[in-house]
Parts: structure tokens; sequence; C-alpha cells
């Protein structure tokens, strides 16, 4: 009963952070990906598109593929984001 409450939370938790990651690169300024020296922002989308797909459909919550997943969702905010926003001042589009 707790694993699959601890599996359900996990689950919830790390697709939420992917989500996150998806809509916030879909907002950024195209312009200001390569304007920071990172990839492009369809290369970033289709990044975390696929990985998010991967990471959901394949596998448990810690499985290899997902943990893989939460770790490229993980990147684009802790490395791109930041750098986009700064360029971006803050704004989306």
């Amino acid at each position: 009963m707790v694993y699959l409450w601890t599996d359900r939370v996990l689950f919830w938790g790390l697709a939420a952070l992917r989500v996150w990651a998806i809509v916030d690169c879909a907002t950024r300024k195209a312009a200001a990906f390569p304007a920071v020296d990172k990839l492009t922002k369809p290369a970033w989308l289709a990044i975390l598109v696929v990985s998010g797909l991967f990471g959901i459909y394949l596998g448990p919550p810690i499985g290899m593929i997902s943990l893989i997943s939460v770790v490229v969702a993980a990147v684009y905010l802790a490395d791109v984001r930041p750098a986009v926003r700064e360029i971006s001042g803050g704004k989306g589009r």
C-alpha cells in the first residue's frame, strides 16, 4: 500500500517537472537560445518532449529511463532556463 502511493506521488511529481520544463521552453524566445550559446529552441523542445514521453511511458518512476528524462529536464531548468531568462528579461515569447 505504501509502495503504491509512493510510486504514484513520484510519478506525478516527476511528470509535473517534465511538463514544467517543456512549457517553459515553449514559451521562451527562440533567439535567446543561441544568444547564450545553448542548443536552439527546437532542439531543446525535441529533447524535452522525447525524453519526457520515454520517461512517462517506459517503466516505473524510479527506473533508469525515467531518471534519465528527469535529469534532462533538470539540466534545462537549472542551466538553460536561467541563461535564456536573463537574456529575454524574464519574459516569454
